[in-house]
């Protein structure tokens, strides 16, 4: 299956899209592609073939949200704790890897003609040479394209990329090329692996678990984060037109929280104050009647 479909929406799909796209659209959508191995067992097959329905689904969900101008999508596609599962399953997973990256390189052409950059997030030293090398090769064929942006989590867990990060400022520090005073969150963000795209607007789970399983703890701090019970496999359109809705019903709330702690962030002295003035009235009108934003309609 080829990581990029072709094809156009139907007339209904059309005419949603349209709707959604009057509103405010994520720019940024990140995915838990949760429930394959239950999707294996509800249709009885093996769980390397739920795996592989759920490539084919990540592949279909890639041209949606082309379609819905949404330029950057980040999966969680191997987390360092998966490494715990079946060396059976393990072994399956990383076979699938090399052959879908096999796949990518065959079809270099394609994803230069649509200028999808491929970029890996994580301890890739964890994976087997021969998957390494072809993953190096996928993200150095790509690096030069620039109208969306596919960001692969392998082995990769949060809170070791957040370690990783702190390891190296305190690197930098003991090697003098930083003082202690320089460490900070804006510094600790470029030194994560995420440090070339902005944060996801929007990150769905699937398979109905209601909790983060280590997936962007830092970068979603602000982010509307949507849980949906349907299993990845079986993920539609109309489920990604959803979970943009709730981020459309949520974006004033997001905008507003964002803005405000960007603003105590540079100033601590104005944080103090609103905090006073929160009493009475809404964080938004705090930001409006401060100029901050014009009114989000």
């Amino acid at each position: 299956m080829s990581w990029i479909r072709e094809g156009e929406l139907n007339l209904l799909e059309k005419i949603s899209a349209n709707i959604l796209k009057a509103g405010p659209m994520p720019k940024h959508v990140a995915f838990i592609m949760d429930g394959n191995r239950r999707f294996a067992r509800k249709k009885h097959m093996e769980r390397q073939e739920g795996h592989m329905q759920g490539f084919n689904k990540l592949a279909e969900t890639l041209r949606w949200c082309k379609h819905l101008n949404i330029q950057e999508v980040t999966v969680y596609a191997f987390s360092i704790e998966n490494f715990k599962r079946t060396q059976d399953e393990v072994d399956g997973l990383m076979e699938l890897a090399k052959q879908k990256f096999v796949k990518l390189l065959e079809e270099r052409d394609n994803l230069e003609k649509h200028g999808v950059c491929i970029r890996v997030l994580g301890d890739l030293n964890m994976l087997p040479l021969d998957l390494q090398q072809l993953i190096a090769k996928a993200v150095v064929t790509t690096k030069a394209h620039n109208k969306c942006f596919l960001n692969v989590c392998f082995a990769y867990t949060s809170r070791y990329e957040i370690t990783n990060a702190v390891r190296e400022m305190a690197w930098g520090v003991e090697q003098g090329l930083i003082k202690a005073s320089d460490v900070s969150e804006a510094l600790l963000s470029e030194c994560l692996y995420s440090n070339n795209s902005p944060n996801p607007d929007l990150l769905i789970r699937t398979s109905g678990e209601v909790r983060l399983s280590d997936f962007l703890l830092w970068q979603t701090s602000h982010s509307c984060l949507v849980f949906q019970s349907v299993l990845w496999p079986e993920y539609s359109f109309w489920n990604l037109c959803e979970a943009i809705l709730q981020y459309q019903l949520n974006y004033k709330t997001i905008q507003v929280r964002l803005i405000i702690d960007t603003v105590c962030l540079l100033s601590p002295i104005l944080e103090t104050a609103l905090q006073k003035v929160y009493k009475d009235i809404s964080e938004y009108d705090v930001i409006i009647s401060l100029g901050f934003i014009k009114q989000i309609p």
